[in-house]
């Protein structure tokens, strides 16, 4: 078991079994933002013998204590997201990828004096399609 992903577990308030600890070798380390179901088929490329309910289990842990974010950037699709930092998303079209954007990126105006609304948080969705040109040669 990776010491660095145990100490994190731990500064986070979780007990770090072996399945945490797979699950989150995978799940805080991608660039992606993937499903319960996504995440539960690349673990078990390396540990086996985990579970569908254990690997949801975990998700809801770290989601709980604020390793994870949990999306539904889409009508039943629910992902989780490493980056706990505030950012925007860019979902692009043709390959469904979902992209970070960086928080300045994006002028939004003062949400605060929304009528009716105590907005804890927020972010912007972006939907459309990623230019070819600006394709990176390696994964973003």
């Amino acid at each position: 078991m990776s010491d660095e992903l145990m100490n994190t577990l731990r500064g986070h308030g979780i007990r770090p079994s072996a399945q945490r600890v797979a699950v989150a070798g995978y799940v805080l380390r991608t660039e992606d933002h993937p499903s319960a179901d996504q995440v539960w088929n690349e673990v078990k490329k390396t540990f086996p013998m985990i579970s569908r309910a254990t690997t949801y289990n975990t998700l809801n842990i770290f989601v709980g204590k604020g390793l994870l974010r949990q999306l539904d950037l889409a009508e039943g699709r629910v992902v989780f997201d490493p980056n706990t930092e505030p950012h925007h998303h860019f979902i692009d079209e043709d390959t469904k990828r979902i992209h970070d954007i960086p928080w300045d990126a994006i002028a939004v105006g003062d949400v605060s004096n929304l009528d009716g609304f105590d907005v804890e948080e927020y972010q912007v969705v972006l939907r459309g399609k990623r230019h070819p040109s600006t394709l990176p040669t390696q994964q973003d």
